[in-house]
């Protein structure tokens, strides 16, 4: 059988973390490794642990050790829900599961800004996740601050690539995803 990684991409509260839990849902061979899980983890249980500054590196030697496992010890497909803003890195970790026999596919949230600052504002999401910013509503500031100078997510950069640009759209590309991993 095929094993596939689907990584999310986009700013906060694009949908990504709501896509990715409704699609493990759909398929039950799947998991969500969700950085802003051990995030909360850490900043609940072990904040003492938490660098003040620069890389969160517990986080993602957390982050790390989850994937691994499930790499080696399981036959689930994986979904990596986090922002994947950073080109290189994106890139590196989509090569990374390649060389381990997986397929790629990469969703895009590129929903507009309009939409991003009304979620914010009505949404009450735990920012226990939260590190360097005091809100949500400051990392997406921060976040429309990077864009200009962020590389998008393009269809060459996995096997399969969806952009999501308008609520509506979700449930199209679940589906669509759903379907590559019952094939």
């Amino acid at each position: 059988m095929a094993r596939f990684v689907i990584m999310t991409a986009g700013m906060t509260h694009s949908g990504k973390t709501t896509f990715a839990r409704q699609l493990e849902e759909k398929v039950k061979n799947t998991i969500v490794i969700d950085q802003d899980d051990q995030a909360a983890f850490l900043n609940t249980r072990y904040p003492r642990l938490v660098p003040e500054d620069g890389p969160n590196t517990i986080k993602y030697e957390m982050t790390k050790v989850l994937v691994d496992y499930a790499v080696e010890e399981t036959g689930m497909h994986l979904i990596i829900c986090n922002s994947n803003r950073n080109h290189k890195a994106r890139k590196a970790l989509l090569e990374g599961f390649k060389s381990k026999g997986f397929s790629t596919i990469l969703v895009y949230f590129n929903v507009p800004d309009s939409l991003l600052e009304k979620r914010v504002a009505e949404r009450n999401c735990d920012p226990s996740v939260l590190r360097t910013a005091s809100s949500f509503d400051e990392v997406l500031r921060r976040q429309q601050e990077e864009s200009p100078y962020i590389v998008v997510p393009s269809p060459e950069e996995a096997d399969h690539f969806f952009t999501i640009e308008r609520e509506e759209e979700d449930n199209a590309v679940l589906v669509e995803v759903a379907g590559l991993l019952f094939s």
